[in-house]
C-alpha cells in the first residue's frame, strides 16, 4: 500500500507519517509540501491514498480533488485541516473523510477502517462474509444489493455495471473501488475491465489468439476476456489450476 501525505508543515507531515506507520505498518508513506509537488508525485507512480491538507501554499487542496481524480481514479482522498469550517465542502466534492488536526489516532484508524485499509478486531482478512450488502448509488436512488447476488461488475461509460442475478445496475465509481469494497469477498479482477464473482462462473474456454475466456451465471451470450496474466491465478481460483 502507497500513502502520500500532502502539508506544507513539516511538523504536521511528521506526525502523520508515524501514526499512519503504526496503524498500517507495510505502507510506503511518501511526503509533499506542496499542491505542485501532489500533481508531480501522483504523475509518477500509482497511490492507494492521499491526504490532503486543504490550505496549501500554492494550490488549496478543494481544487487539488478534481485533479488527482483524473490523474488516478483509484486513488481515495482525505482532506486534513485545522479548521472546521472546510467540512461541508468536503462532502460536497465527495472525499472519504476529513480530519481535524492535531491529529488523533483513533480517528484515524476510524477512517482506515472506514476505507477498508484496517480491518476491525475479529475480522479475519479471508472471511467472505464481512460485508453482507452493498450500497449502490443509482439513477438517484441507493440500492442495497446482497453481495453474492452480484454476478460480474464491469467498466462502463466513466463508472461501471453492476451485473447481478436479477438487474442490473450503473454507478459511476471506477471498478478498481468496487474491487476494493468487496476484498476478499470471493471477487477476482479477471482483467482491467471485469471483476468477476468466482462462484459465478459458468465456462472457462480458449477463445481468440490462444487467449482465454469466460461466462457468467445467466449471462450465457456475454463473453469475459480473462487478461493472459490473470489466467494462472484464475485456474486455481476455479480449482483447475
Amino acid at each position: 500500500m502507497r500513502v502520500a501525505v500532502i502539508d506544507d508543515e513539516r511538523p504536521a507531515r511528521s506526525e502523520l507519517r508515524h501514526q499512519l506507520l503504526e496503524l498500517l505498518p507495510e505502507a510506503v508513506v511518501d511526503e509533499g509540501e506542496s499542491g505542485a509537488q501532489a500533481l508531480e508525485m501522483a504523475g509518477e507512480r500509482q497511490y492507494d491514498l492521499f491526504f490532503l491538507d486543504i490550505n496549501l501554499g500554492d494550490i488549496k487542496g478543494t481544487v487539488l480533488v478534481n485533479a488527482l481524480r483524473n490523474m488516478q481514479p483509484d486513488t481515495r482522498i482525505v482532506f486534513v485541516t485545522a479548521y472546521t469550517e472546510y467540512a461541508v465542502k468536503a462532502f460536497e466534492l465527495g472525499v472519504e473523510d476529513y480530519i481535524l488536526k492535531p491529529y488523533d489516532k483513533r480517528r484515524l484508524e476510524k477512517m482506515l477502517k472506514k476505507c477498508g485499509f484496517v480491518r476491525a478486531e475479529g475480522i479475519k482478512a479471508d472471511t467472505r462474509d464481512v460485508l453482507k450488502r452493498i450500497a449502490i448509488n443509482t439513477g438517484g436512488r441507493i440500492i442495497f444489493v446482497e453481495v453474492q447476488d452480484i454476478v460480474y461488475i464491469e467498466t462502463y461509460n466513466r463508472g461501471c455495471l453492476i451485473h447481478t442475478a436479477k438487474e442490473e445496475y450503473f454507478e459511476g465509481k471506477s471498478i478498481g473501488e468496487f474491487e476494493r469494497r468487496l476484498e476478499n469477498m470471493g471477487f477476482f479482477r479477471s482483467q482491467k475491465s471485469y471483476l468477476i464473482n468466482i462462484d459465478k462462473v459458468r465456462e472457462l474456454f480458449l477463445w481468440r489468439n490462444n487467449s482465454f475466456a469466460i461466462k457468467m451465471e445467466g449471462y450465457d451470450e456475454n463473453i469475459l476476456p480473462v487478461g493472459r496474466e490473470k489466467i494462472k491465478t484464475l485456474r486455481q481460483l476455479l480449482g483447475t489450476g
